[in-house]
């Protein structure tokens, strides 16, 4: 595959006439890059000992340029201004297929944007989310009864992953025995090994994802599909492509930003028993200690495309140029929350995990659940857990950070 032809050729010549040497720094947090440190121990503490604002030459996909902010308020700015940025092909998965659709809402800018939330909204209303919460939770059960006898799991495998395809094949009425093939999919499209395996993942979730839309059209059922299907948007039908792009985004924003974040705070549980004690005793605690496990270990980074010139944080930004939206920095930003690198249950804070303005996550009410749902069955049923004795924990760092495995063990 032509990387050339996917994403247009990497600029030459030496730095743009906007960027001058010293705006110039590395950054490690890159598609298909991982360590065997822990991530917020090490690599984001040390970013945040850099400038506020940077440039990196090769930090978005494919090695292509990038600016990186790390403060919250100038990423704030960013997400609240959609007349200087603009959020199409934010992720380069449509052009790897050398197409053009997009990721809706997520990668439409206003006035359409409006438009298609109006769509997404109902999907996530708060009454239909409590009516899956039965569900949900049951899932959840049904995973950790398969290993919590055995005194171990691999965190990762056998829940972190598996909990939100089943939730995301449940409201797309697609049947379970697809499970592993997604979780193999979802494995290429968000931590690739290559911007070719990405290509290949892609290609793989949109061709599942026209069969099911056309199976769809021919029985309509009460799933997510078949109500995307029967949407109108400005008093017309969804194309082919709006119907494929909104389906995509549901795959991407329900799997990996899930699984993700389960597997980060778990790992904190582990590592840290005084909080998976407190937590156990006091399960009321979950939702509000999940918030700060959110901002501490916020772990996607999504990007934007200037499209007229503007000045953030005193520095210019001209179009064309990509910028990078890491929470992972924004969650630890000194200038913001007072001692960043201390996880406190109770701090109740303000993250921008879930991005904030107009493009704040849709889906955002039914990760939370998920996510209070899995800790709440866990802590119940497995007494104290730790990491494995000699284990080695890789994480994936970019664009998003995921433990690719999480062996825990407890008495039994």
């Amino acid at each position: 595959m032509d990387l050339t032809q996917l994403l247009g050729p990497a600029p030459t010549g030496g730095l743009p006439p906007h960027v001058t040497p010293d705006m110039v720094h590395p950054y490690p947090m890159q598609l298909g890059m991982t360590t065997t440190e822990n991530p917020f121990e090490t690599i984001v503490p040390k970013l945040h000992e850099g400038p506020g604002i940077f440039y990196s030459t090769d930090g978005y996909p494919g090695h292509r340029p990038v600016w990186i902010f790390r403060h919250v308020k100038d990423q704030q700015a960013i997400y609240m201004d959609t007349e200087n940025f603009s959020s199409k092909d934010f992720a380069p998965f449509a052009k790897l297929l050398g197409e053009n659709w997009s990721q809706i809402p997520a990668e439409t800018d206003p006035p359409m944007h409006g438009f298609y939330r109006q769509i997404m909204n109902p999907l996530f209303a708060p009454k239909r989310m409590a009516e899956l919460e039965d569900h949900v939770r049951q899932f959840a059960r049904d995973a950790i009864a398969k290993f919590k006898d055995r005194g171990e799991c691999d965190f990762m495998a056998e829940l972190a992953f598996q909990f939100p395809i089943q939730v995301f094949l449940e409201l797309m009425g697609l049947p379970v025995v697809d499970l592993q093939k997604f979780m193999a999919w979802e494995m290429k499209l968000t931590h690739p090994r290559s911007i070719e395996e990405m290509a290949e993942g892609t290609l793989l979730v949109k061709n599942f994802l026209i069969e099911a839309i056309e199976e769809r059209k021919k029985k309509p059922a009460g799933d997510f599909i078949s109500t995307i299907i029967a949407s109108e948007v400005q008093g017309r039908k969804l194309t082919d492509d709006e119907m494929v792009g909104f389906c995509f985004n549901l795959f991407i924003g329900g799997l990996d930003t899930v699984s993700t974040h389960m597997g980060l705070q778990f790992r904190h549980l582990a590592e840290h028993p005084q909080h998976q004690k407190q937590l156990r005793e006091n399960p009321s605690q979950i939702p509000m200690a999940l918030e700060e496990f959110m901002r501490a270990y916020a772990a996607v980074t999504t990007y934007r495309t200037c499209i007229k010139p503007v000045k953030v944080g005193g520095v210019q930004i001209m179009p064309g140029d990509k910028v990078a939206m890491v929470t992972s920095l924004a969650g630890r930003d000194p200038d913001f929350f007072p001692n960043p690198g201390e996880v406190r249950l109770d701090r109740n804070p303000r993250h921008t995990t879930f991005a904030t303005g107009p493009h704040r996550c849709v889906g955002a009410p039914l990760a939370r659940r998920e996510l209070v749902f899995a800790m709440e069955e866990f802590l119940a049923a497995i007494p104290e857990f730790h990491i494995k004795p000699g284990a080695q924990i890789t994480t994936s760092i970019g664009p998003i950070i995921q433990p690719t495995s999480l062996p825990l063990v407890w008495k039994v």
